[in-house]
């Protein structure tokens, strides 16, 4: 059996035909058109042409969407990026394929992804947060994809990790992303490089508009005393954060991926420290694996295409 993927995105919206191990056979990739009846177009077109030739096809494609999602109805309910309210587009792709649609939040998609093929595959449970310019979290747990009451669970960064501490755009202080985020990161190294001329970040970026989560790190690993300390918070904040999210749900696998998650060690090796040291249950046999997310962009993708077999 194969599955169809649909990741829809702001600037592209990729499919792909994937197989029941969660490998990728064929993928397509458009630019998003900006109307509705436009995404249900391209939707249906990858759909034709990833059927043709395929061997025998899942009667329900999976599409990973952004923006507010009422996932029982599969109706796009807002998204901010193409103002769309209240799309149908479940019901759109349905009757333009002649197939069932499943639609599901892409941060929980990807989630998905890794629990099928990537880090988490062969656990039963598996919490996933993605550094990216905000924080954002899925999970498997007991081999079925949490999405919470109204298909938004797993809001992990807008959990607080610091009461009354920095705003966040969603009206609360001290979220998570307000301290983890690629965002967070890049805003207080600028704010190290205005106090520090010297830093090593003025002749890796040239500029505080240049500076990137990456040189942050390069800056650090070549002793820089300003990037050093802005990492030192940010890698405490981050571990912080981890620890209480295994505390909570206890998963044999945490993930993280996003941009900063490129920096691999550098990144994952203080975090498990500071689970190991600080976990709940830190002198159990049993212990949560903190591994960095493997598959990309293709996760979204994958777990779109499995959600006919976790969610239904």
């Amino acid at each position: 059996m194969n599955y169809i993927g649909i990741d829809l995105g702001g600037i592209n919206t990729a499919a792909a035909l994937v197989s029941e191990e969660g490998e990728i056979l064929q993928t397509r990739s458009v630019p998003t058109p900006r109307t509705p009846e436009g995404v249900a177009d391209a939707i249906a077109a990858h759909v034709k042409a990833l059927s043709e030739g395929a061997d025998e096809l899942a009667p329900c494609i999976g599409i990973g969407a952004p923006g507010s999602l009422d996932t029982e109805r599969g109706v796009i309910e807002y998204w901010s990026n193409l103002n769309f309210h209240e799309v149908p587009l479940a019901e759109m792709v349905r009757s333009r394929t002649g197939l069932d649609a499943v639609m599901e939040n892409d941060a929980n998609c990807a989630a998905l992804g890794e629990y099928v093929a990537g880090a988490g595959k062969g656990s039963r449970s598996l919490i996933v947060i993605t550094l990216g310019t905000g924080i954002g979290g899925g999970a498997v747990l007991n081999g079925r994809l949490a999405t919470g009451l109204n298909g938004g669970g797993l809001e992990v960064g807008h959990m607080v990790i610091e009461h009354g501490g920095r705003p966040c755009t969603c009206g609360r202080r001290g979220c998570f992303e307000t301290y983890c985020s690629a965002t967070a990161l890049i805003r207080e190294a600028r704010k190290a490089m205005a106090e520090d001329p010297a830093s090593r970040m003025w002749a890796l970026a040239g500029s505080p508009e240049k500076l990137n989560g990456k040189l942050v790190f390069d800056a650090a690993g070549e002793g820089d005393a300003a990037a050093t300390r802005v990492l030192e918070e940010f890698l405490d904040y981050l571990g912080s954060g981890v620890t209480s999210l295994i505390n909570v749900f206890q998963p044999e696998v945490f993930c993280i991926g996003g941009g900063l998650a490129g920096a691999g060690e550098r990144i994952m090796a203080p975090v498990r420290e500071t689970v190991q040291r600080e976990a709940y249950a830190r002198d159990s046999r049993q212990q949560t694996r903190v591994l960095r997310a493997l598959l990309g962009n293709d996760a979204g993708l994958i777990g779109a295409a499995m959600l006919p077999r976790y969610r239904i």
